[in-house]
């Protein structure tokens, strides 16, 4: 039996540079991994299982998913149990975390085959701290910084592939720290909201990746997790912290 952690990743800034003649943006972003993480336990047999208290964990599909969409890139078999810490949905890249970890336990190191399962694998198999670029198989590895961050987490996602959409719609360059914050306003107003209240009661809100956390720099909750009510409703409000890789 193997157990290794899943660590989530979290965009400290995006820029989206292109769109592509095959539709797929190219990115330059800078990334970290942080200490909140998913478990997977790999042991003989086949079959993956999750588990964990967060939403929508129980409707996750077992039998099509980038745990079993790894193990058949890599041409192995074990049997997967999955432990949720990572929101679903929040753009905190908790499958991919998972993804990474797979071809981890299987010694597989290709940065762009590891891209074809998804923009954030190949950042989340290198882990760290790392700048990013293409459509996220160029990972350029940077030195260590600790940084600390409170992360709001709404009870909605934002559908990642709506959001890219939208920002092709947009009518105006992109601009700030994230270049996606416009579209996933278009596509869930709600998250436009959320953040002018963070602004105003907690410090400069960033969008992390597409949605729907939000983060700020720092400790802001006094190092505990905590439901806060906000405008747009409940919001799970954690502190996390950048580790390496």
């Amino acid at each position: 039996m193997t157990v290794l952690v899943a660590p989530a990743k979290l965009t400290w800034f995006l820029e989206v540079t292109a769109r592509r003649s095959d539709g797929y943006h190219v990115l330059r972003s800078e990334m970290v991994a942080l200490d909140l993480v998913d478990t997977l336990t790999f042991s003989t047999g086949t079959g993956v299982t999750f588990h964990g208290s967060r939403p929508g964990v129980s409707a996750l599909d077992v039998t099509e998913n980038l745990v079993t969409r790894t193990l058949s890139l890599v041409g192995r078999e074990a049997r997967v149990e999955v432990t949720k810490q990572i929101p679903l949905g929040g753009g905190l890249g908790g499958g991919s975390a998972n993804a990474a970890a797979v071809l981890r336990w299987a010694g597989f190191t290709d940065l762009a085959a590891a891209a074809e399962l998804g923009g954030d694998v190949p950042f989340c198999l290198v882990g760290g701290r790392a700048l990013v670029e293409g459509v996220g198989e160029i990972v350029r590895p940077l030195e260590f910084q600790e940084r600390t961050v409170t992360l709001f987490l709404p009870q909605f996602s934002v559908n990642t592939a709506a959001c890219y959409r939208a920002f092709d719609a947009l009518e105006q360059a992109p601009s700030g720290r994230n270049h996606l914050t416009a579209a996933a306003w278009s596509v869930e107003p709600r998250l436009k909201d959320l953040m002018g209240w963070i602004d105003a009661n907690f410090g400069v809100s960033v969008l992390a990746g597409s949605g729907s956390t939000v983060f700020v720099e720092g400790d802001v909750a006094d190092g505990t997790s905590k439901i806060l009510e906000s405008p747009v409703g409940p919001v799970e409000v954690l502190v996390a912290k950048t580790i390496p890789a």
